[in-house]
C-alpha cells in the first residue's frame, strides 16, 4: 500500500433552507387571486352576462368593478338594457381629466334634463339604480313612478372640494354623478336639501341612498358632511363608503 495521501474531495457546503420572503408570498397570492377573479368574471360574463334591465344578483358588484378592464363587455351590457339610448362619448385624459370610456345616455326610463355622460361602469350602475332601486322605492313609498331626476352634473375637471392640494375628484373623469332631487309623475318634487329630514320624503331618500350602495363604490349623503347637504354623491372610484 502506498504511503501517498489520498486526495481530499471538496464537497460543496450544504444549502441552507431559507424561508420565503413574506412580501413575495403575499404578492403571489394576490396575483393568483386576481387571475382567478378575472377568469371567473370572463366565464360568468360569457354564460350569464350582465343585463341592466335584470335585477342585481350576487355577482353583479364584481361584474361592475371588472368592466373597467373590459370596456367592450361594458358597452355590450348597456346594449342589453331595455328603453335605453346611448352613444360612445370618449374624451382623452389630459392633466388627470377626461373619460376614455365615456358613455352619453340620451334616453332612459326617467329624464335627467339632458344627456348624461359617465364612464361606462358608472353608466351601467346608474341605469341599474334607476330601474331596481329608484323606481321600486317610489312605487313602494308614494305609489307613483319617478318622472325625472335633477342632478348637479357628472364631469368637472377639478380636485376634491375644489382644493388646490387635493387629489382629482371622481368628477374629473366623469366617474360620479350628484343627484339633487327627484320629481314624481304628477308631483311632488323632492329635493335632498329639503326632504332629507322630512318624514316620508326623508325615508324615501335614505332608501334610494342605501340601494345605491349595492351598485356604486362610494355613496355620500347629508349624513356624511355639510358639503353633501343638498345631494347624493354616487361614484365608481377605488374606495368604498356608504354614508
Amino acid at each position: 500500500m502506498s504511503d501517498q495521501a489520498k486526495p481530499t474531495i471538496q464537497r460543496p457546503p450544504p444549502k441552507r433552507w431559507r424561508s420565503p420572503n413574506p412580501g413575495s408570498i403575499v404578492l403571489r397570492l394576490l396575483t393568483a387571486l386576481f387571475l382567478i377573479v378575472v377568469v371567473g368574471f370572463v366565464y360568468i360574463d360569457r354564460h350569464a352576462p350582465l343585463n341592466p334591465s335584470a335585477p342585481p344578483n350576487i355577482v353583479t358588484g364584481l361584474q361592475l368593478q371588472l368592466m373597467r378592464a373590459f370596456p367592450e363587455r361594458c358597452v355590450a351590457a348597456l346594449a342589453r338594457a331595455d328603453n335605453l339610448s346611448f352613444a360612445l362619448s370618449p374624451r382623452p385624459i389630459d392633466n388627470g381629466c377626461g373619460y376614455p370610456d365615456g358613455i352619453s345616455i340620451s334616453r332612459s326610463g326617467v329624464s335627467y334634463g339632458g344627456a348624461v355622460v359617465l364612464r361606462c361602469p358608472a353608466a351601467v350602475a346608474l341605469v341599474m339604480w334607476e330601474r331596481h332601486v329608484l323606481q321600486p322605492e317610489a312605487q313602494r313609498v308614494f305609489g307613483k313612478r319617478v318622472a325625472s331626476v335633477e342632478t348637479y352634473g357628472t364631469y368637472s375637471c377639478r380636485n376634491v372640494y375644489n382644493r388646490e392640494d387635493a387629489r382629482r375628484s371622481q368628477h374629473a373623469t366623469a366617474n360620479a354623478i350628484d343627484v339633487a332631487g327627484i320629481t314624481l309623475q304628477g308631483g311632488p318634487a323632492i329635493t335632498v336639501r329639503r326632504g332629507w329630514e322630512s318624514g316620508e320624503q326623508g325615508r324615501f331618500l335614505r332608501a334610494i341612498r342605501d340601494g345605491a350602495c349595492g351598485l356604486f363604490r362610494v355613496v355620500l349623503s347629508p349624513d356624511y358632511n355639510r358639503a353633501h347637504a343638498d345631494h347624493l354623491h354616487l361614484d365608481m372610484g377605488r374606495w368604498m363608503a356608504c354614508r
